[in-house]
């Protein structure tokens, strides 16, 4: 059974002495559990420590300040383990869970879980359902395909150990996921916020109106336009529901809830290590930085990631005398490194373009290019238009806020409906060219 939900909200209000103190706890009971039977940390942290990795393990209590003095962990690295990551405590016979990244920023990843860690996903995810406020005797609808991408799997054990009645949709088509929505009446809808935004759509298109379907949060998660005002607006109007953001890695596990006011993600400190440092120097940056998210995950023994860097940048912000005082991050994920471009002296990130995007009306689906010209990294934007004869002022209306919203002059133009493709999962809206 999940952690009592009274217990979590205790963590949240930790103030910052005391959630050191849990963590110094979790990270030193972890070390002592993987080493030396982990030999990927093993073999990483000998060159750093000094001594058998047994004896270290057993004879430090282990704190933010510890922790600092061990490299960084790279998912290059764990894909350099062959079948299956390299940071696996034990032989794969001791695992009963198999899940693969989906590859969107490199090769594909396969990572196993214990029963033991499986239940410590479930755990996590308990607190992204206490933002929702997701009680037993609910129904959850999840909208997502099940294949080995890890998506909403854990979410749907965690519902139903909360006691909800769980509908799966993989394998249905969009207009069949919104049939057995209308017959079904889910209270809570799980999905990623392309699949929230083209259900609706989908809908209206079937004379459906989204808003009476029964849907009153909806929990989205895979991209980061939940914690995006204009994308979580036009979800919340579609569908008369309040959107919570969450924010997880299926080699990290499920690190992050958004807040209420849907500004931003707080870090599940309870069960995450947050770091924040500079992706040159790779030093701490200073609070409401931007730098690169760096995590390490507390109760997942069989497959634990140390100081692990994710990709994302993110703003981490302390917040005033809030019910939670973990980490927060404004504006959740901005962005990811390795999407990053300077385009004319500007640093530009896809999300940021993204939310401009969607603060036009008469856009439906829309993808950003990046190419080079000369020698410069330069933009295009293409979209489809809702409103085929408004199609040339909308491009108007959107190169022009480009350009005073990023200081830009992005080239913008008009496909016909449908030539984009849509998704039920990481929806690819940009397409890297600079290196084709």
């Amino acid at each position: 059974m999940p952690v009592d939900r009274r217990v979590r909200w205790e963590r949240m209000a930790f103030d910052r002495a005391r959630l050191n103190a849990w963590q110094s706890e979790r990270l030193t009971e972890l070390l002592r559990l993987i080493l030396p039977a982990n030999s990927f940390y093993a073999a990483k942290f000998a060159d750093h420590l000094s001594g058998d990795a047994a004896t270290w393990a057993d004879a430090t209590t282990w704190g933010i300040e510890q922790l600092t003095r061990l490299p960084l962990t790279t998912k290059s690295e764990l894909v350099a383990g062959g079948d299956f990551a390299a940071n696996l405590t034990w032989s794969p016979d001791r695992y009963v869970r198999f899940h693969r990244t989906s590859g969107t920023h490199g090769r594909p990843l396969a990572v196993l879980d214990t029963a033991d860690d499986w239940d410590w996903w479930c755990d996590s995810w308990q607190y992204v359902l206490d933002q929702a406020d997701c009680e037993s005797g609910q129904r959850a609808m999840m909208a997502f395909s099940f294949g080995p991408f890890i998506g909403f799997w854990s979410a749907f054990d965690a519902a139903t150990r909360r006691g909800m009645l769980v509908a799966p949709g993989g394998g249905l088509s969009t207009s069949a996921r919104l049939g057995l929505i209308q017959s079904f009446r889910p209270h809570v809808l799980f999905c990623t916020p392309t699949y929230a935004q083209h259900l609706a759509s989908q809908a209206r298109a079937e004379s459906l109106d989204p808003r009476a379907l029964g849907v009153k949060k909806i929990i989205v998660a895979g991209e980061p336009g939940g914690s995006v005002p204009t994308i979580r607006s036009e979800i919340e109007q579609a569908w008369g529901a309040e959107l919570v953001d969450h924010a997880g890695a299926t080699e990290i596990g499920p690190w992050g809830f958004g807040d209420r006011a849907g500004k931003g993600i707080y870090v599940n400190e309870a069960e995450f290590i947050a770091e924040v440092i500079d992706r040159d120097s790779l030093e701490p940056v200073n609070d409401g930085e931007l730098g690169e998210l760096v995590l390490t995950s507390l109760g997942r023994v069989g497959a634990p990631v140390i100081r692990y860097r994710t990709g994302d940048m993110v703003r981490r912000r302390q917040r005033g005398p809030e019910a939670c005082q973990f980490a927060w991050l404004e504006g959740g994920v901005l962005g990811r490194a390795d999407d990053m471009m300077i385009v004319r002296g500007v640093n530009v990130f896809p999300a940021s373009l993204e939310s401009i995007i969607r603060s036009v009306a008469g856009i439906d689906e829309y993808r950003i290019i990046a190419f080079k010209r000369g020698a410069m990294d330069a933009l295009r934007i293409e979209f489809e238009s809702c409103d085929a004869p408004a199609s040339d002022r909308v491009a108007s209306e959107l190169a022009h806020r480009l350009e005073v919203r990023v200081g830009l002059r992005v080239d913008v133009s008009v496909l016909p409906a449908g030539s984009l493709p849509r998704s039920d999962g990481k929806s690819k809206r940009f397409v890297d060219q600079r290196l084709s």
